[in-house]
This record gives structure tokens, C-alpha cells and sequence, in this order.
């Protein structure tokens, strides 16, 4: 039977419930001797709601990617904050288009790859803490780029950042140089809430199909389509 829990979250996923619910039951046998009733009570209501989103938190939804070789599918769960289009300068050699997600705590955190894609190299990078709502914080913040280049054609060259938070302190990040991803497939998640971006080279035959505002899904819903 399969978990609906990420084995990105070990250990967290087993240490913060377990914590949780030994304060619950250390609450209920000792609080309720010298405390009144309704505060035993709405104490353990309110861990009750933070142990469930704990292990909401790191849910690994069951996901099916449309089979089009065509789709970049979204690479995190969350909404678009910003869609920008980067002119060439000293890192990049053609026009980018990228787009920007944000990961908040209520969302699943599992990071997944756009398309059919081969894994070129990673480049982690440290840094700080800023809201990850800011399109800024890209630039300052702990990131790990993923670059990718595409197995089918075009053969274009990719990249997925991920990007901790202003709560988020640990990005997970399990696959490898050289290493063949499929559309939709899982390599890591960013731990408490958090941003996700993801590269495009400009091409005439393509077209962005994301808007900022929408709500997304890893591995399900289209951001660009080659025509």
C-alpha cells in the first residue's frame, strides 16, 4: 500500500508528529489533573490542527502527467508570482523566459521535473532567508539550481531553482548529473514554505500558457507548450 508521505521529509516527518503527540499525551494525563477542563481541551484541539499539517506538509500527492512531449509541465505545487522575460547577458546566451511559483506552507512541496529531460549539472549556492513572495529573493537566497536539457526535441537547455524561504531552511535535491528524469517525475522538494522557478529559452514556436495568479500543479499543469 502506498504512503501519501514524501521519503524527501526524513527525518521531520516522523520526529516533529512524534513530538507533537507526546506533548498530547503528556497534556491529557498530567494538564487535566490541574487544569481546567476546556483548556486541556483547546490546547489539544489547536496541536491536534499542527500535527495534521505537519503531515500534510509533506504529502506526495499522486500525480499523472499528460503524455505530450510538447508540455513544460509546472516543476512545484503552488501560485505564479511573476513571469519575466531575461535578455542575454554573461550567463545566459539567448532570450529566458522565467517563471516564478510560490510555494506557501499549505502547499505540497515536491519538486518535479518540467518534461523528458537528462540532468546536466547542479549548482547549489548558498545564501539568505527573504520572503520568497519577492522575485529578489532568487537572487540572495540559499538556491539550487537543477540544469536540465531536454531528451526530446526541441533539445533545449532548462533550469528549475529551487529556493528556500523566509521559513524554509533545507533544500532536498536527490538526483544526479547525467541522470534521465521523465515528465512529472519527483527529484526533491524545499522544506517550509518557499520558491520554485523555472527557465526557458524563447522559441517562435512556443507559447506560455501561465498567467500570474493561477494556482498549479507539479506535474500536471501546462506553463509552456511548443506548438
Amino acid at each position: 500500500m502506498r504512503i501519501p508521505l514524501t521519503r524527501y521529509g526524513w527525518p521531520e516527518v516522523v520526529v516533529f508528529p512524534a513530538v507533537v503527540l507526546a506533548v498530547m499525551v503528556v497534556l491529557l494525563l498530567v494538564g487535566i489533573a490541574h487544569l481546567p477542563l476546556w483548556t486541556v481541551l483547546l490546547v489539544e484541539a489547536v496541536l491536534a490542527v499542527v500535527l495534521l499539517w505537519l503531515l500534510s506538509f509533506f504529502r506526495d500527492p499522486y500525480r499523472l502527467p499528460p503524455l505530450d512531449s510538447r508540455n513544460l509541465l509546472a516543476p512545484a505545487d503552488g501560485r505564479i508570482t511573476d513571469i519575466e522575460i531575461l535578455d542575454e547577458d554573461a550567463s545566459r546566451t539567448e532570450p529566458t523566459l522565467r517563471i516564478g511559483i510560490f510555494l506557501s506552507i499549505f502547499d505540497a512541496h515536491i519538486n518535479r521535473a518540467p518534461c523528458n529531460v537528462r540532468v546536466e549539472k547542479i549548482a547549489y549556492k548558498k545564501g539568505l532567508y527573504k520572503n520568497a513572495k519577492n522575485p529578489e529573493s532568487a537572487k540572495v537566497n540559499e538556491s539550487n539550481d537543477v540544469h536540465l536539457v531536454r531528451t526530446d526535441n526541441p533539445r533545449d537547455k532548462l533550469i528549475v531553482r529551487q529556493i528556500s524561504g523566509a521559513i524554509a531552511r533545507r533544500i532536498v535535491c536527490e538526483t544526479r548529473q547525467g541522470r534521465e528524469l521523465a515528465g512529472g517525475e519527483k527529484f526533491g522538494m524545499i522544506k517550509f514554505g518557499s520558491r520554485t522557478e523555472l527557465y526557458v529559452p524563447i522559441r517562435q514556436n512556443q507559447k506560455c500558457l501561465a498567467e500570474v495568479g493561477d494556482k498549479i500543479k507539479a506535474g500536471v499543469t501546462v506553463l509552456v507548450r511548443y506548438e
